[in-house]
């Protein structure tokens, strides 16, 4: 901090002994030390709360850019499930347009089956890829 060398801490030293004496001069030095001491605590005190508040702006720049990035990625995932839903609405509505809704029942009910003498209503017809399939058992 301070560029002094020996033999100036020398010429002090002989000065503060003529100019307080030898008697109380242990004294003032012990004073001195404690003054000294208690300066360089509260400067590294204030440089600790210097550095605590230098990280906690870090800190809170680092949330703002999280939040931030967060709406980001809540807009794109909200923008992509809307377009979606719409895609989804679109098609279902080609479907239902390009599709009539049938008229006619194919397969006869309970009471129709019991009236022609079978016991159970006729099922619907297996598919060719589904009757090639084997069946698991556990």
């Amino acid at each position: 901090m301070f560029d002094i060398g020996f033999s100036e801490m020398l010429v002090i030293a002989i000065v503060a002994l003529v100019v307080i004496g030898p008697e109380r001069l242990p004294k003032v030095a012990r004073t001195a030390g404690h003054l000294l001491g208690r300066l360089q605590r509260y400067v590294s005190d204030v440089k600790s709360d210097i550095n605590r508040e230098m990280q906690l702006e870090e800190l809170k720049k680092l949330q703002s850019e999280i939040r931030e990035s967060a709406r980001n990625v809540e807009q794109s995932l909200t923008t992509e499930m809307q377009a979606a839903r719409q895609a989804l609405d679109q098609t279902a509505a080609t479907a239902t347009s390009s599709h009539p809704a049938p008229t006619a029942r194919e397969y006869p009910t309970v009471a129709e089956a019991a009236a022609t003498g079978n016991a159970a209503p006729a099922s619907p017809p297996v598919a060719a890829a589904d009757a090639s399939q084997p069946t698991r058992t556990l």
